[in-house]
């Protein structure tokens, strides 16, 4: 049988990697591991970035769910507060109505109604349009921060 030199088949792997190869004008592991490890660390530094901006955008959600919800209960109060004036005014429209003992007073009544619901409505509708300009702003404006943040921070 033949007999196998064990100490040459232990040859240390990492010493030779230093060293040039026949042929090449430069060591290439030892480039390879430089560029890995340059990449390892960029990779590393944009991950804590992204952990970072991930972060502010979460704060940033949660701030713009806490404005949205806020605002989304002081519209339902809004409009739970004009269902109750109009329900107040049909009834007092219909209180009226039936002391009405002419068909003209019956017609000028319901005439004036119909301007003071109009008015009523127009002025409801710019009240609410307000409040849902208010909320919409309210809701974008933390979303906007913390994007000109990241934006100011990645310039």
């Amino acid at each position: 049988m033949s007999e196998v030199n064990t100490n040459e088949a232990n040859v240390d792997t990492k010493a030779g990697a230093d060293q040039k190869r026949p042929g090449m004008p430069f060591a290439m592991p030892s480039l390879f591991d430089v560029l890995s490890e340059q990449n390892t660390i960029r990779a590393k530094e944009t991950i804590e970035k992204m952990k970072i901006a991930s972060g502010a955008i979460n704060d940033a959600l949660r701030e713009a769910s806490s404005a949205n919800a806020k605002g989304v209960a002081d519209y339902a109060a809004k409009v739970i507060e004009f269902s109750a004036a109009n329900t107040s005014s049909a009834f007092d429209f219909f209180s009226h109505l039936l002391g009405m003992k002419t068909p003209s007073e019956i017609l000028q009544l319901s005439a004036a109604q119909s301007c003071k619901n109009f008015e009523a409505t127009a002025a409801q509708s710019r009240e609410l349009w307000q409040l849902t300009r208010r909320v919409a702003t309210e809701t974008a404006d933390p979303i906007k921060k913390s994007f000109a943040g990241v934006l100011q921070k990645a310039a």
